[in-house]
Order: structure tokens, then sequence, then C-alpha cells
């Protein structure tokens, strides 16, 4: 298998799954714009994705895919199925649980993480009631988180990659046909959710089927699996919640500004989603499950090599991605999303929003590279110090420059983050020897600087013919977009090859 070809895969499917998120963010600003109740749809829609992220990034990345990759390989197959089958009856008894004290508590759980909203009655009372629509989506979307799992750990990775385009799809489709059915019209969104999720899980649960990996759920705990996870789970959890204190905290803070910062925050880590979800999401996906495989086996010089390649394909995508969100983010934005209730003031300061994310983006994919190194070792312990180091200096930042830069520090903050946190498990790494970069690194920033100069000229320079991006309708902002963003690429993936790179430096072969 070519882990090129298959990170290429998994970037275009993602690609469009970004496209129709976009899509789908044009409808709700166009429809709702940037107040309260979106600013109400967008806290409440956090609780669950946050619970969503520590099952996802935090207890199947780190405990459960490490645990199946070492069974598949030395364990038979109804070993394999059994702890598939134990797994999830543990986690749908857990979730079940989680998301009933869920909705009891929705009242507390929005005074925490939203005490501005209490100012404001009736939208406190709309982002409870939102919430208790949603929270079911925790138990639909780690089922699903799961699934995918157990088809990355057998190289289905397109499978997974393409799941989210179904919650977009029922987004977009509840919006235009269902809004007028729901009082207020923001439901609309939360019902969609639930649908969508839905939809993600059943059709992983077909392909786990094609590969005779879909088990009846059995409620056996005597599994030592099982127990080992159980005692992992804290360590996972706790990671995964120290990389989001940060996330919430800026709710709160976020919940205290002028209507609309929320939502402004939002549509800009929306586009900062596009490089980091595009290439980070492939790049972590492949790499947690090859790098459990050799670690497993005892192929450490592999193991370093695998690491080295991910770190370059993380700098070549992320260097001209950052440059090109800074210097297009007025296009984006006002092509995207300045319509109907998006004014030019929203544009503005989501723009700001945009620049200040858009400085983390090296940050964001290299944590997405580095913290598979750990995982893959069962080192939850390493990335949990690196963590809340991270938090403080973060929070340092955030209370020095709120009162001046209001919702963008909010942004910039977890930013600087990012790259902090990289740059703490890249010393990890290199400290426990674990990672021996490659030769040729000087020589390969060199020539990549090289490129990345000469995009931005031709994106600068073809900036200045364009008209003002508030003209004409969708369809000829996207098109004008489009083509500066195609010209942008193709001048950077030119000088890359004039200056000797090619997909064959980028290929990385491994055996089935």
């Amino acid at each position: 298998m070519n882990l090129l070809k298959s990170f290429i895969t998994i970037s275009m499917i993602t690609f469009l799954s970004r496209i129709l998120g976009f899509i789908r963010d044009i409808i709700i600003a166009r429809t709702f714009g940037a107040g309260m109740a979106t600013d109400s749809f967008f806290i409440a829609f956090k609780v669950p994705n946050l619970l969503r992220r520590i099952f996802s990034d935090g207890i199947f990345s780190q405990i459960f895919i490490p645990i199946l990759e070492e069974y598949k390989n030395k364990k038979e197959k109804k070993l394999i199925k059994n702890l598939i089958s134990y797994t999830t009856s543990l986690f749908i008894l857990i979730l079940l649980i989680l998301t009933i004290i869920g909705i009891l508590i929705a009242p507390w759980i929005i005074t925490i993480i939203a005490p501005g909203f209490l100012e404001i009655p009736g939208k406190f009372i709309l982002t409870i009631k939102l919430l208790r629509i949603i929270f079911p989506y925790i138990i639909l979307i780690s089922l699903a988180s799961l699934a995918t799992a157990i088809l990355n750990t057998w190289n289905r990775f397109s499978i997974p990659a393409f799941a989210p385009t179904l919650l977009n799809i029922s987004i977009i489709v509840f919006i235009i046909f269902g809004t007028p059915f729901f009082n207020p019209p923001i439901l609309s969104l939360a019902w969609s959710i639930i649908i969508g999720s839905f939809l993600q899980l059943i059709y992983q649960l077909i392909e786990l089927k094609k590969i005779k990996m879909l088990v009846i759920p059995s409620f056996q705990y005597q599994n030592k699996e099982i127990w080992k996870m159980l005692k992992l789970i804290g360590p996972a959890v706790l990671y995964v919640s120290i990389n989001q204190i940060s996330n919430i905290i800026n709710t709160i803070f976020s919940s205290f500004l002028i209507s609309g910062s929320v939502s402004w925050i939002y549509y800009a880590d929306r586009l900062m989603e596009v490089p980091t979800g595009l290439h980070g999401v492939a790049l972590s996906s492949i790499l947690l499950s090859i790098l459990s495989r050799n670690y497993c086996c005892g192929n450490y010089k592999e193991y370093s090599r695998l690491l080295d390649w991910g770190l370059r394909l993380c700098f070549i995508l992320g260097i001209p991605s950052a440059i090109s969100l800074i210097i297009l983010a007025n296009p984006l934005i006002v092509t995207l999303f300045q319509y109907g209730q998006f004014s030019s003031f929203d544009t503005l300061m989501t723009q700001q929003a945009l620049i200040s994310y858009a400085i983390g983006i090296i940050g964001f994919l290299g944590v997405k590279v580095l913290s598979p190194a750990f995982y893959s070792r069962r080192d939850i312990k390493t990335p949990i110090r690196m963590a809340i180091i991270t938090v403080i200096i973060t929070q340092i930042i955030n209370i020095a420059c709120i009162n001046t830069l209001k919702h963008v520090s909010l942004s910039l903050s977890v930013s600087l983050g990012a790259c902090i946190n990289f740059g703490l498990l890249y010393w990890q790494l290199r400290k426990k020897k674990i990672f021996k970069p490659q030769p040729g690194w000087l020589n390969f920033l060199s020539r990549l600087l090289i490129a990345v100069t000469a995009m931005s000229i031709m994106l600068i320079g073809i900036l200045q013919i364009m008209p003002e991006w508030d003209t004409g309708n969708l369809l000829n902002r996207l098109f004008r977009l489009i083509t500066v963003i195609l010209i942008g690429t193709s001048s950077y993936f030119i000088f890359l090859w004039i200056i000797g790179f090619s997909l064959k430096y980028f290929s990385y072969f491994i055996k089935d």
C-alpha cells in the first residue's frame, strides 16, 4: 500500500466534505446571520462536540486503536470480534448515562460555559432547548467514531473519510426544506445533526459487515483488555479535556463579548479547518494505525522514518495553507458568507479571527502528526504534561490580550497554543530518542520557502486586478475565488516541481 496514495484519497474525500461544509455554512450564514440564534446553536453544539472529541480523539485514538492493532497482528479472529463486542457494549452504556445526565443538567451546563447568556433570558432558554435536542448526538457520533477506528485498522480509510459528508447533507436539507416547520427556525439545525449522525453510523456499519467485523454488543466485562482500557480511560479523557480547556475558557470569554462574537469565531474556525481537517485528518488516520503496527512488531527504524514522512508532508502543505489563508482571508469570507443577514462588519470581524487562526496551522497539523507517536506506544502521560504547559501559556496570552484584541485574542491564543504544543511534543520525541529526523531537512525547508514565496507573489498580484469581492452574485464570486485559488495552487506546485520535488519524493510503501 502506498501511504501517499491513501493520504491523497482521504484528503480528496475530506475536501468534498469540506465543500459541503462550506455550502452548509453559507446557507446558515444567509438564513440566520451572526446573532442570538446562531450564537445559541454554536454554544449548544459545543458540549456534545466536546464529548465526541473525548471519545474519538481520546479513548478510541489513544487506547482502542493500539490495542486493536495488536490483536489484529497477534490474535485469532474470534478474540478480535470479542474485543470489539465488549468495547461496543461498554461505551453504549457510558454514552447512555452521559446523555441522560446531560439532558437533565442542561441549564447548569450553559450557565458554566456561557454565563454571559444569563443576562439575555431568551438566549439562555433557547440554548438550553437546543442542547437538549442535540445531546443524543454524542451516542450516535461516538459509535460512528468507534466504527471509524475499526475500519482504519483494516486500512479502509476512504469510508470513514466520506462519512462526515452525510452530516453536512442532512444540515443542508433541513435548512432548505425543514426550517419553515420549526419555531424558532434554528431548531431545524439541531434536528439535522441527530439525523446526520445517525446516517454516519449506519453508513459505516454497512462497511463493517463487508469486512466481517460487525458484531453484536455483548455485556461481558471479564475480558482483561476491557479492564486495561478502563484503567487508561482516565488519562485519555484528561488529555483531551486539557486540550479542550482553552476552548471552554474561550467560550466563557466570548459569551461576555458583543453579540456575534461566538459566530465570528465559528466561521473563522470553519475556514481554518479546511487545511487542518483536509490534511490533519488524513495524516492522523494513517499514522496512528501504521505506527501502532510498527511499534507492535518492533520496527523502530521504520517507525521513525514514518514520522519524518508525516512531518515533511505537514510542512509542505501547512506553510502554503497558512500564507494563503492570510492573503485570501477577506475574499474567502466575502464570497462564502457575506449575504443576507451577514454584514460587511461581520466579515471584518471574522477576517481578523481567521488571520489569527492561520498563524497556528503548522502547529495544528504538527500535533496531528506527533500525537499518534505517543498513542501508538500507549504513552498518554507525556502528551498530558505538554498539554498542561500549553494551556497555562495559552490562558496567560488570553488574559493579556482580551481587553484590547477582544474576540481576536481568543483565536490567537488557540493558534499560539497549538504551535507551543507541537514544539513540546517534538522536544519530547527527540529527548526520548523515539524520533530521529532523516537527512536533508535544511535543503527541504529552503526549497519549500522559495516555492511559498513565489506562490505569495502570484496571489497578491492576481488580487490586484480583481474587482471588489462584494460585487456580483454567489456564483460570480465563487468563480473568481476558485480562479484565484487555482492560480495560487498551480503556481506553488509548479515551483515545487521546478526546484526538484515530485510525488515520488513523498511516496511511502508498506505491506498491506
